[in-house]
């Protein structure tokens, strides 16, 4: 794209580290990167223009108020954990493992393991779960498909809707379905609305305005009050 002559590229990364050809490429023609979605690992106004995105650590804080109050503030909690060497992983787990900490101390972290975001591996790493600790309580995803993962892997091992509370992080209408259905508890947003915003960013840009080097997205929150409600501004 730099080479086609691009005068601006907007980068939804994957990973957060192995950037460094690509800002030295950028940046010897002159060509802002906006990065969404995903922090990558670099300094921003110098490799990068600006990060639009989700706050990441209270998306884990929210998402540990939503566990503990399903849990009553006690009982084994599980993380299925997002890829790693992630920001998007490391900052769901720490705002996660802080909140419970502060608010929940009686609830325990007893199990961590890579889902690598995907709902296959959720299931796996579920069935694993279930068979090291059978007693478990509630199941942390990191995003929804992991979460959906573990709810297969609940149906399977026999588990009713509600004997494991399950939370997750995107607000995909598959988990938003799960609250409507009984087995998730909540979900926390991670609003992937982006387009119009980092189109409005660019021209501020180009037309000289000062654009800051984070631009926080909202993100909303279902549960099972108005889940059923608002599924239709799931996405």
């Amino acid at each position: 794209m730099i080479d086609s002559g691009v005068q601006l590229l907007i980068i939804a990364p994957l990973n957060s580290d192995g950037w460094d050809s690509v800002f030295a490429k950028a940046s010897a023609k002159h060509i802002p990167i906006v990065t969404i979605d995903r922090k990558i690992n670099a300094t921003p106004c110098k490799d990068y223009l600006t990060f639009i995105g989700s706050d990441f650590a209270q998306q884990g804080k929210r998402a540990a108020d939503e566990m503990a109050k399903a849990m009553n503030n006690k009982g084994k909690v599980a993380i299925l954990l997002g890829a790693p060497g992630n920001n998007v992983t490391t900052l769901r787990t720490s705002g996660f493992k802080d909140e419970i900490a502060k608010v929940a101390p009686a609830i325990k972290i007893v199990f961590e393991q890579t889902g690598n975001f995907a709902r296959e591996d959720g299931q796996k790493v579920t069935e694993q779960l279930l068979q090291s600790n059978p007693d478990i309580n509630g199941i942390y995803g990191e995003n929804d498909e992991m979460a959906l993962g573990a709810i297969t892997a609940l149906k399977g091992a026999g588990k009713k809707a509600g004997d494991v509370k399950v939370v997750s992080i995107d607000g995909t209408k598959g988990a938003v379905q799960a609250i409507v259905d009984g087995w998730a508890s909540a979900v926390i947003e991670s609003n992937p609305r982006f387009g119009p915003l980092s189109f409005a960013t660019a021209t501020s840009f180009f037309g000289g305005q000062p654009v800051g080097q984070d631009i926080i997205i909202q993100d909303r929150q279902y549960d099972e009050s108005n889940a059923k409600a608002d599924l239709g501004s799931a996405y």
